[in-house]
């Protein structure tokens, strides 16, 4: 049985630079941090603790950061605008601003800042930089990434 599968992300030339890019929103739970704290094996007491929490910095447990960067890949995801169009997640420098909190709902919002057409046909690179923002509009993680995507041409 075959499948027709009908993309519904954008092509390189589809991205307005500089435009905004904005997903829905996805509250981060005590389930995340569990899970996440599971599959990655960090178990710092920062993130799992709650009296090492309520003594620290920030006065209670945190999220990882690096659990706000996959579900920042997530959400992305739910934007369609990257489904059946992009061949390859290449480069990413991640910058933690501010901690994540269990409870914080979050979005992200993307921001096309180059598009590099390549010499071969049907393909170029997209330079985005992917902001992690949460309720009270707080950036919490900053992401300048490189992807391969499909192009028309």
């Amino acid at each position: 049985m075959s499948y027709l599968y009908n993309p519904k992300g954008f092509y390189l030339e589809d991205y307005e630079i500089g435009r905004e890019y904005t997903s829905q929103g996805r509250t981060i739970t005590e389930a995340d941090v569990v899970n996440f704290a599971g599959v990655s094996g960090d178990f710092n007491p920062l993130h799992t603790d709650e009296e090492f929490g309520k003594a620290n910095q920030f006065g209670k447990r945190i999220a990882h950061g690096a659990l706000g960067f996959i579900i920042s890949t997530g959400l992305n995801n739910q934007m369609g605008i990257a489904e059946g169009t992009t061949i390859a997640f290449i480069e990413c420098t991640v910058k933690y601003t501010a901690p994540l909190l269990i409870g914080d709902t979050v979005h992200i919002v993307v921001i096309p800042t180059e598009v590099i057409h390549s010499s071969k046909p049907g393909k170029g690179i997209l330079k985005q930089l992917v902001k992690l923002v949460n309720q009270d509009e707080r950036v919490i993680m900053e992401s300048n990434q490189t992807l391969m995507v499909k192009s028309r041409v």
